[in-house]
């Protein structure tokens, strides 16, 4: 097949699977083509079948605020006009699944089938504002197939956008080879001292990743054992939580990496994985850790349950319950066996449910049967 794959480039969940999805396709022998304004981070041109069509904006001074859904609609049509795309693959609805129905209406009589992801945000903050809520909602409706990445979030879809399509649930993935091949890297344990223990956070640093219990669980944690906190990524709220640590006396322990574009090179040694979310449609960050044996605390939002085995291989609590987090915290880091039992599990888990050869014939069924109608 000839696919296009359109998403946003960033390191976000949905810029992630799209990537991933796209290199994993390609390998497999179909012809890919990722269309956004920026290299994705992920993005490795391995393959011969992979290409990259950026998308460029013009800037004209009549527009205030440069119109991407109209330049990325444009490119959609150019690229599967020339390269005679089978169908796009367009992950986050907004303005994707919007930009890419506007291309099949512009390219008839040359059919393009349009396959549309949810990943979250696009429907639980983004698509719920009323500025975008009924093109939300009809590019969501003209699309050929939609899937969610939980079934959380197909609920929340359908509950929200009062959408009856059928809306087919396909997980996030990992390739466990790629995690299989981290575990000789000396990963957490090159940023820690003797004796640590190495908790981890990976977020964009936004109010509903809730930074701020990620510090104050550790701040608990500290008060019960020498620990060290590694927190991965970037967003707004950075500084402020660094001032946070600063506050609680323990920014000395609190180490910030940045964006990295393979967090498994950090996951792997590390003792617990923190995502103490507001909400969560997937978790994908949290399936990483698993991948890389790191034990799971979370919050019992969303699509986390579909990923975190309460008791298995973490735990779930409440939003909010810092207390709560901060005792299963100590429990697991005070408890060597349990915390290698809980790691071992979610390996299992993660390996089994969602690997990426399995995810992606769900997807590959999907643009068949899209195809065929």
């Amino acid at each position: 097949m000839r696919i296009g794959i359109s998403c946003y480039p960033t390191f976000g969940g949905s810029g992630v699977v799209a990537t991933e999805l796209a290199m994993a396709l390609a390998a497999e022998g179909d012809e890919v083509h990722v269309i956004s304004y920026a290299l994705p981070s992920r993005l490795s041109f391995i393959n011969a079948n992979l290409f990259y069509h950026e998308v460029v904006v013009p800037h004209y001074p009549l527009f205030e605020y440069p119109p991407y859904s109209l330049a990325l609609a444009t490119q959609i049509v150019e690229v599967a006009r020339h390269q005679r795309l089978d169908l796009i693959h367009v992950h986050y609805a907004v303005p994707n699944a919007v930009s890419a129905v506007l291309a099949r209406e512009i390219l008839e009589p040359q059919p393009l089938k349009v396959v549309t992801t949810l990943h979250g945000t696009d429907i639980t903050l983004v698509g719920n504002d009323p500025n975008y809520l009924e093109t939300t909602r009809f590019g969501i409706v003209k699309s050929d197939a939609v899937t969610a990445v939980s079934r959380a979030l197909r609920e929340a879809t359908q509950k929200q956008l009062g959408i009856s399509n059928h809306i087919e649930v396909v997980p996030n993935f990992i390739d466990p080879a790629r995690y299989e091949e981290a575990r000789s890297l000396p990963g957490a344990q090159q940023w820690s001292q003797a004796g640590e223990k190495v908790l981890v956070h990976i977020s964009n640093f936004r109010p509903v990743k809730r930074v701020f219990d990620v510090v104050e669980i550790f701040h608990r944690v500290r008060q019960k054992m020498p620990a060290r906190l590694l927190l991965i990524g970037d967003g707004p709220d950075r500084p402020k939580v660094e001032q946070h640590g600063r506050e609680c006396g323990i920014c000395d322990s609190m180490t910030f990496i940045g964006n990295l574009p393979l967090v498994e090179e950090v996951l792997v040694g590390a003792d617990l994985f923190l995502l103490p979310s507001e909400t969560e449609s997937f978790g994908l960050a949290a399936l990483e850790a698993l991948a890389c044996e790191v034990p799971v605390i979370a919050t019992d939002v969303g699509g986390l349950p579909e990923v975190v085995r309460d008791g298995e291989n973490g735990f779930l609590l409440p939003v909010g319950d810092v207390d709560g987090m901060a005792a299963a915290a100590v429990r697991l880091l005070e408890n060597d066996s349990m915390r290698q039992q809980f790691g071992e599990a979610g390996r299992r888990w993660a390996v089994e449910r969602f690997d990426q050869a399995s995810v992606v014939r769900q997807y590959r069924r999907i643009y068949h049967r899209v195809l065929e109608d």
